[in-house]
């Protein structure tokens, strides 16, 4: 079974950046279109006019075909846009309904705690194990580090996560370790 991972808040802003993109070329190609689709001949002789008349077309045909790209331009932003709401909308509905009500899933590990002194995730309640804190940050001087993450708590099976260690003091050291999580009926604390 093949997986595809998608941010849908990453496609819409790409999305925006796209049409960002396609209305500064079409600002563009508007200050340039009264310069090149309608020449002047520099001298009143036929070869000038010949040659201002080819420039000129020249010009209309480039415009054309920036038109064209800006409608396409368009027509992707809008498909940009779209896909990200389909992603945004299939996120939303392969949400058990079950880990809506009970606040986690039935089986998997919970994950570990990224930012300082967060708590790690809880496992499923059947099946999992606990996500490890994070340690605390350091203190400022004088001041104690921040308490570590508590680690999460184990499904049925499973291993609470280990706290993460207290952050260094300022003046003094850290003030303490972040409590492990509950473990699991097999599991160990």
């Amino acid at each position: 079974m093949s997986h595809v991972l998608v941010v849908p808040q990453i496609v819409a802003a790409a999305a925006v950046d796209v049409g960002r993109i396609g209305a500064s070329l079409a600002a563009r190609n508007a200050a340039a279109a009264a310069s090149t689709t309608a020449l002047v001949s520099a001298a009143g002789d036929q070869v000038s006019a010949a040659i201002a008349a080819l420039f000129s077309r020249h010009g209309q045909g480039y415009q054309a075909l920036a038109k064209q790209v800006a409608a396409f331009q368009n027509q992707f932003v809008q498909t940009l846009s779209a896909g990200a709401g389909s992603y945004a909308a299939a996120e939303v509905a392969s949400a058990s309904p079950l880990e809506t009500l009970l606040s986690r899933p039935l089986i998997g590990n919970g994950a570990n705690a990224t930012t300082p002194g967060g708590n790690g995730s809880d496992g499923g309640w059947l099946f999992g194990s606990g996500g490890d804190g994070a340690p605390g940050a350091p203190g400022q001087p004088g001041a104690p580090g921040q308490p570590g993450g508590n680690g999460g708590s184990a499904g049925l099976w499973g291993n609470g996560g280990l706290g993460g260690a207290g952050g260094s003091g300022g003046a003094r050291g850290g003030n303490g370790v972040g409590t492990g999580g509950t473990a699991g009926a097999s599991g160990v604390a």
